[in-house]
């Protein structure tokens, strides 16, 4: 030990804790973490800072990266020249910031990970945006503190006009501690503090009415509402977020296609994960994954492989890869210098308050400039008035200093005023001169009297912040670009969905969309109205339903599942556009089909499903009657709706009220007609009971119809063409279970039965041929006949040809009058009504109907 050295003893546990607290604040108040008032970490204080001092401003030119990141380093902060370049990186990037602060010109990296170029080839400026946050710097408004060699002096916080903590978020490890903050879209962002403004009182779920969620750069979509919630009431919280995907046909194959991704990932490295996955067979279906980004947008393409179903593909990316992500809100920040954590309340709160007196100081400095102008101004005008006699005092003075020392003396002047007489300009003796100081005076008491009123008036100091609140959303507000899926949490939708009437419409296809019923209304007042196109070809819309957005769609396969949408979960389309395919929204098999469509009212009115029934039939003849109340809990992946005996599947499905007609046709031309109250009520797992007895082992139910109205008109259409509209009356009711009653005399002439329904004369009918032939046609053209009547031609049917299906369409304006088709030859299809030949049945048929009716009921009396 060298003389005069000693030791002194200390305690390592209490210079360790010492020290290591000494390091965690510095971290914490110097380095990690944002102020609540600016939203700004010292680094990128000091950049906003080094760039306005070196005047790189949004209206100059672009300088250098490295000449920025000198002039930071040098005067501000003293760390690695790495830290601040990539500091000022980000904030130039669009991925990263929702409202980027820096105009960057070369190459400041990409969403693939990919790094900036070096500091010497890049460029920057500032932009528009971030002036605003400077705004007022020179005005006194904010504390300055000395830099780290006490040679200059740099803010403390930015007089930022724009709430920058809510609007880009932060994010930052300290010890001990993060912050992880959410970017918001600027206008619900301003209109949510202006509501602040109003009512301090406000609730954050009133707040919640203007700030919705998180609004990330990259868009996607917040899937579930409860984590924002949770986030913005308490300061913490987990929102989820989705890649935004659509499903394209591409090369003749489907394919899923993803245009937006999850904020903060790399999309290069998702897709070699997502591609590791495929090729170790944890995802199936997938064929090819291509990456067709460029300029115009993010392009990521999923090919599909054929027997893959998109929904659940893209459910099950959902699942394993970051097309969904999650964003941990933890919003700590610096409040006076000290960490705490903050709800959305706060952060508005806190922000209103650093403008408060950032525009308070603001008006204290322009007060006392103007008040100093004002005093030069009189000192000026007195001189103006006595311009001889100052002139004389002023030629008369040994020096400058005389001349002011007689110039105070002889009008009472200051010494300021006496100095701005002696240094006045010759021209500002002219006539036109004078007139600019009395003019400028007057201006300027005005202002200072409007300043002493903003000082002495908290509610005037409040109208101007949001009067600049109001011009920065105006000036920089834009569209949200993350979509909120509120039904992917489990809030109550209800409670965010406006309970509006929608039509939803599905096409023969299996497209479905859901439209406001406001645009079917608009388009058809005092015009011919538009029909509603955008189907593919051969394809027309079959079902229509009016209903809102709280109501159930319930989907009956043939395999006998039920799956459910809400009618707000159906993608809205307009009246033109296609609509999405029904296999592509629900988890079904590939080799299951949609059959039947049911849309119920609201599935938690517990009286409405008491007293609603579901009535099923098979091909087979199976019947089952189930309460709408055993389908009253949605599952995801659907539930079993009836047992499907073998070689058996379900046919159609329709709901009911208890007291229905119900009837059901063969292939062989035969029908039955029962009460629905004859048919008791089973549960979902039962298989149902017989309902009609087949002819033979090739016969098989072709229709279902269920009526309330004992006036409802029957169509029978068999394959070769012929039909027959006939009152339901003509049918008489028998129990069910039986070989039913001759609806159509099948023949070789007529062919099979192939369709059966309820239909009015407001009603068209759609014929699809076996050849792909789409004919339309209108139910009044055809008349009621009795029902021993074999029916009337409706269409020629050429060659082998035959009818496949026949469906009811809704008639809109502008269908009225449609031309007839024709066939290759030009002869009409549609055979015209008054030509329409009446086949009568034979009488002997007749006879050998009553004794098969006598049959039917020794069977139903033995069952």
């Amino acid at each position: 030990m060298s003389e005069g050295e000693k030791l002194i003893s200390i305690n390592i546990e209490d210079e360790m804790k010492s020290s290591y607290i000494d390091y965690s604040m510095s971290v914490i108040i110097s380095r990690a973490l944002p102020d609540v008032r600016d939203g700004l970490k010292p680094v990128h204080r000091r950049v906003l800072f080094g760039m306005y001092e070196l005047g790189v401003l949004s209206n100059r030119a672009h300088k250098k990266s490295a000449r920025i990141v000198g002039e930071v380093l040098g005067k501000y902060h003293p760390h690695g020249d790495s830290s601040v370049y990539d500091t000022m990186v980000r904030m130039a990037q669009d991925w990263s910031l929702r409202y980027t602060l820096v105009d960057g010109q070369g190459n400041f990296g990409s969403v693939d990970g990919d790094s900036a170029a070096a500091m010497r080839y890049t460029e920057a400026r500032m932009k528009k945006i971030a002036e605003e946050i400077l705004a007022d710097l020179d005005k006194e408004t904010v504390d300055f503190q000395l830099n780290f060699d006490d040679t200059l002096e740099e803010p403390k916080v930015m007089p930022t006009k724009i709430p920058n903590l809510l609007v880009n978020g932060a994010s930052g490890i300290a010890v001990g501690m993060a912050t992880n903050m959410a970017p918001h879209n600027l206008v619900e962002v301003v209109d949510g503090t202006l509501a602040y403004i109003d009512n301090n009182e406000i609730t954050i779920d009133e707040l919640m009415n203007y700030i919705k969620a998180p609004d990330f750069p990259t868009g996607g979509i917040i899937y579930g509402y409860e984590g924002v919630r949770e986030a913005f009431k308490t300061g913490r919280g987990r929102v989820v977020m989705r890649a935004k995907a659509q499903f394209e046909e591409v090369d003749g194959k489907e394919a899923i296609v993803v245009t937006e991704i999850p904020y903060q990932v790399n999309k290069a490295e998702m897709i070699k994960k997502t591609a590791d996955l495929v090729n170790e067979k944890k995802i199936e279906g997938i064929s090819t994954i291509r990456d067709e980004s460029d300029r115009n947008g993010m392009r990521i393409v999923y090919v599909l492989k054929r027997e893959a179903v998109p929904n659940i593909v893209l459910n099950t990316l959902y699942k394993y890869t970051q097309l969904q992500s999650s964003f941990s809100v933890n919003n700590i920040a610096l409040v006076n210098g000290r960490p705490e954590m903050l709800n959305l309340k706060d952060l508005i709160y806190h922000f209103v308050e650093h403008r408060h007196d950032v525009v308070t100081r603001r008006t204290q400095f322009e007060l006392r400039k103007a008040e100093e102008r004002a005093h030069i101004l009189e000192g000026l005008i007195i001189a103006s008035d006595n311009i001889d006699e100052v002139i004389a005092i002023i030629r008369s003075s040994k020096d400058g200093e005389e001349a002011r020392g007689r110039l105070i003396e002889r009008f009472n002047l200051s010494e300021v005023q006496s100095r701005a007489i002696v240094e006045m300009r010759l021209r500002q003796l002219t006539g036109l001169e004078q007139d600019k100081l009395r003019a400028e005076y007057d201006e300027i008491m005005k202002l200072i009297n409007h300043l002493k009123e903003l000082l002495a008036s908290k509610e005037l100091r409040m109208e101007l912040i949001k009067e600049e609140l109001i011009e920065i959303r105006d000036k920089y507000g834009d569209a949200r670009r993350s979509v909120i899926e509120y039904a992917g949490g489990d809030v109550s939708i209800e409670d965010l969905i406006a309970d509006e009437q929608v039509v939803i419409t599905i096409s023969h296809a299996g497209y479905i969309k859901r439209t406001p019923l406001s645009e079917y209304k608009t388009q058809n007042r005092g015009g011919v109205g538009q029909k509603s196109a955008g189907t593919r070809d051969n394809d027309f819309l079959e079902h229509m339903y009016v209903a809102t957005n709280h109501q159930y769609m319930l989907f009956f396969t043939q395999k006998g599942k039920c799956f459910w949408m809400r009618v707000y979960e159906i993608p809205e389309g307009s009246k033109t556009s296609k609509g999405r395919a029904i296999q592509n929204l629900i988890n079904i098999e590939s080799d299951d089909k949609v059959k039947a469509f049911i849309c119920t009212q609201d599935l938690k009115d517990q009286e409405y499903i008491d007293s609603h029934f579901v009535i099923m039939v098979t091909k087979q003849g199976q019947v089952k009657k189930t309460p709408l109340e055993q389908y009253s809990r949605p599952r995801l992946n659907g539930i079993n709706a009836i047992t499907i005996k073998e070689d058996d599947e379900l046919f159609a499905a329709k709901l009911t009220n208890g007291q229905s007609q119900v009837l059901i046709a063969l292939k062989s031309g035969k029908m039955v007609r029962f009460s629905e109250e004859k048919t008791r009520a089973m549960g979902r797992t039962a298989s149902g009971v017989r309902g009609i007895t087949l002819a033979n082992e090739t016969d098989e139910v072709i229709g279902l119809v269920t009526v309330s109205d004992l006036d409802s008109e029957i169509l029978v259409v068999s394959e070769n063409g012929y039909g027959k509209r006939s009152d339901l009356s003509v049918y008489r009711e028998t129990n069910r279970g039986g070989k039913g009653v001759r609806a159509m005399n099948v023949t070789d002439k007529t062919g099979q039965l192939v369709s059966i329904g309820a239909v009015t004369d407001a009603d068209d009918l759609m014929i699809i041929n076996r050849s792909g032939l789409t004919i339309r046609l209108k139910v009044s053209d055809l008349r009621v006949m009795g029902r021993n009547t074999q029916g009337v031609k409706l269409i020629n049917i050429k060659g082998n040809d035959a009818i496949a299906a026949v469906a009811k369409v809704m008639r809109e304006e502008g269908d009225e009058d449609f031309e007839p088709a024709l066939d290759e030859d030009g002869n009409p299809i549609v055979v015209a009504a008054e030509h329409q030949e009446i086949l009568d049945f034979p009488e002997e048929d007749l006879m050998d109907e009553e004794e098969e009716f006598e049959d039917d009921l020794e069977d139903e009396t033995e069952e």
